[in-house]
């Protein structure tokens, strides 16, 4: 059966990406391999506690000026991602305290506790904690 392996996220740089999702989100760091071939790296990210086969980002650093300006804006200023956690509280203040820069504040939604941030290149996630467990 078909499944999602990866997700692309183009970046600046391999390195400051990886200080904010491993080093600030606290993502785990699945591959960083480097690719003479291409001259690139393979890396790999997803979040903590996923299980092993679970779709991964592929952050891929942007080589061309129309790969270069969609950085921050692959949706168009829509929030990009969905990151769910089990405790809302507890990751909210986590990321607050690592200096994630929050867009909308904590709020109470039919369908869970949602804040809305900003990566280091200005994607929009959502930080939701589903109350129906979808």
């Amino acid at each position: 059966m078909p499944h999602l392996a990866h997700i692309t996220l183009v970046v600046r740089d391999y390195d400051e990406a990886l200080a904010f999702y491993v080093g600030k989100l606290g993502f785990d760091l699945v591959e960083d391999s480097y690719q003479p071939e291409q001259d690139k790296r393979w890396v790999t990210i997803r979040p903590p506690g996923a299980v092993p086969h679970a779709t991964t980002i592929l952050l891929a650093r942007a080589t061309t000026p129309e790969q270069t300006c969609r950085i921050g804006d692959q949706t168009g200023g829509r929030v990009a991602f969905f990151l769910a956690t089990d405790d809302f509280d507890r990751d909210h203040a986590g990321f607050t305290a690592a200096g994630v820069t929050w867009v909308r504040p904590p709020a109470d939604q039919p369908y869970g506790q949602v804040a809305v941030f900003a990566d280091l290149y200005g994607n929009l996630w959502d930080l939701i904690q589903y109350t129906d467990r979808r």
